[in-house]
């Protein structure tokens, strides 16, 4: 744990990562995005995690970029503005892109405000569930950049659809959880109060997958969205499928749904 970022073990193979500075609604600033590389980094080579729940302290998720100040990027403090800007931009959108690279499957629980550099890390998240009182903005051109940053306008597309994420990014507008779940932003909206226990049973679903099934799924889903044919995902899955049934976990899995089990994996 550090001050800025809390970092919790409910159970095997899950970590929640939970930004904690409460007081900002969970503002990003250079310690905050410092202490969510350090920890995207560990998960690179963390081959017990399979799962990552981020979100945030308090009333919000994350307002997105502190406009209070974020700070130089180390080694840039001498460097011109262009270069200090570019350095700390960059620093923010790695985010994102360490995000979609990582095997663990990211759920998004998104207990209060998301906006700009938030909504980017909710967009990034391949499962995304929120608790009533959310909201959401893009936020970016409100605060005059474009509106287009940190992912996002390649991200939300290609989740929502062109016509209503084009909107999103151009108007900046705030809109409401259950606005979010009827365009296909998120997965599920509960009560305030179950948004724990929704977590819980998404976990539980996920858990149910063996591990190189889940990793290898979350690559294969993103990576469809980027490819030039049919044809070309048909045999992108072709060769994880015949990965996968050569693992003594898909073995297990498929004794364990015929004898109505729970299975127990190996990662093998």
């Amino acid at each position: 744990m550090t001050d800025v970022l809390s970092i919790e073990h409910p159970r095997e193979a899950v970590k929640v990562l939970r930004m904690n500075r409460p007081d900002t609604l969970n503002a990003l600033d250079l310690e905050l995005v410092a202490a969510l590389h350090r920890e995207f980094d560990v998960l690179a080579s963390d081959r017990s995690t399979r799962i990552v729940v981020l979100t945030g302290a308090g009333r919000g998720f994350c307002a997105g970029l502190d406009l209070g100040g974020y700070g130089d990027v180390p080694g840039t403090e001498q460097s011109g503005a262009v270069h200090r800007t570019l350095a700390r931009q960059d620093d923010i959108a790695s985010l994102v892109q360490k995000i979609r690279r990582l095997p663990q499957v990211f759920v998004a629980a998104v207990n209060g405000p998301a906006a700009g550099g938030g909504f980017a890390l909710v967009s990034a998240s391949d499962v995304r569930i929120a608790a009533e009182s959310a909201v959401f903005a893009v936020s970016f051109i409100k605060v005059g950049f474009s509106g287009c940053d940190i992912g996002t306008s390649w991200l939300l597309p290609r989740i929502v659809g062109a016509g209503r994420a084009h909107e999103l990014m151009l108007t900046a507008r705030k809109f409401d959880a259950d606005e979010a779940l009827r365009i296909g932003l998120l997965a599920d909206v509960v009560p305030d109060d179950q948004l724990d226990g929704r977590i819980e049973t998404c976990l539980d679903d996920l858990l149910a997958a063996p591990p190189l099934s889940l990793a290898l799924t979350k690559r294969g889903m993103w990576l469809s969205l980027e490819m030039p044919s049919f044809d070309t995902a048909v045999e992108f899955e072709n060769r994880q499928q015949a990965l996968t049934s050569l693992t003594a976990d898909q073995s297990e899995a498929l004794t364990a749904f015929v004898e109505k089990r729970v299975p127990g994996y190996e990662n093998r």
